[in-house]
């Protein structure tokens, strides 16, 4: 699993900004860094549109920090930009609907006793403009959300 210190996995993936675009981690680390991957299991369940909304009010502050924002989970694109609309949500969310980042990132779950397999562990992951992760943090219950405080600090950190 990547972790503090390591070089963020690069990708290319959908995302879901109202609209079907793509995005290149790499290509935006150059604008936008600090950035926060923010994964979580699945679009429209509790706790994740909890944390989702949570990142949502605390936008500004990370605006502040020129830092980027992003979602990650394994839904698609079309049910993330649903999601986004019905949550008023102004950040981009990144399909990994081939389960391509859940991999690279070591975050893959599986909740054998529900039948879902493959959904991203509720992880959170800063990347500094040089593509190294400055922040980690993956959490195996899905029912807990991330200290938003302690998210905050680490991207004015990496600022």
């Amino acid at each position: 699993m990547p972790t503090t210190g390591d070089t963020a996995p690069d990708f290319t993936a959908p995302l879901a900004t109202g609209d079907v675009e793509s995005i290149t981690l790499s290509d935006r680390l150059e604008d936008e860094a600090p950035v926060v991957l923010a994964f979580f299991p699945g679009a429209f369940t509790s706790v994740c549109t909890t944390e989702m909304c949570t990142f949502e009010d605390r936008l500004a502050a990370f605006d502040d920090l020129d830092a980027s924002v992003y979602g990650v989970s394994v839904d698609s694109p079309f049910a993330l930009n649903e999601f986004r609309a019905q949550n008023g949500l102004t950040f981009g969310l990144v399909s990994d609907f081939d389960r391509e980042l859940i991999d690279a990132y070591d975050v893959r779950m599986d909740f054998d006793d529900l039948g879902v397999h493959g959904v991203a562990k509720r992880s959170v992951f800063v990347i500094d403009a040089d593509g190294t992760i400055t922040y980690a943090w993956v959490s195996d219950d899905p029912g807990v959300e991330p200290d938003y405080d302690e998210v905050e600090d680490a991207v004015a950190d990496a600022a």
